[in-house]
């Protein structure tokens, strides 16, 4: 089995899953798998389709998101990652080649929440110092704080 790592209750993450994997997650009380690798990205990796087949015949709720490194930082990224976390069944986990990249977005969407620190906190005590983040973090806090709901809103939608 996979190593599971939690990061709230009811959002864990972890590196690529294998096929059994999947059959594990669900006995452990996962309704939802969220996939971030890019198909091909590992010669040894499930592709999405098949990881989601698997997620489906365990009763698992299924998202295929690929997020290349480079992008992890994109506002359009991180809110999309957001919405599916908010849309989904919990507990959910997220994966991707090392659970870095999933750590990374949670992160980003979860320090509003949270609270850059203790958002930072969780990631660092899961294996990932993510602290070269927080000045983008407040950043980001400032402009969703001093934006109106209604400019928030268009603003995501225009990919902003």
């Amino acid at each position: 089995m996979v190593k599971i790592i939690p990061l709230e209750p009811e959002i864990s993450v972890a590196a690529k899953l294998g096929e059994a994997d999947f059959a594990e997650l669900a006995a452990r009380g996962f309704r939802s798998v969220v996939n971030l690798l890019p198909d091909g990205e590992t010669p040894d990796q499930l592709s999405s389709a098949h990881a989601e087949a698997l997620a489906r015949r365990h009763g698992l709720a299924f998202r295929y998101r690929p997020v290349m490194v480079a992008e992890v930082t994109d506002d359009e990224v991180v809110d999309d990652f957001a919405r599916l976390i908010d849309e989904l069944p919990a507990p959910i986990l997220v994966y991707c080649k090392s659970a870095g990249r999933s750590t990374t977005l949670w992160a980003q969407a979860a320090a509003g929440r949270l609270g850059i620190d203790q958002a930072l906190a969780v990631a660092r005590e899961a294996g990932y110092d993510l602290e070269v983040l927080r000045d983008s973090l407040a950043e980001r806090g400032e402009w969703l704080s001093a934006a109106t709901p209604a400019d928030a809103a268009v603003s995501m939608a225009s990919g902003g």
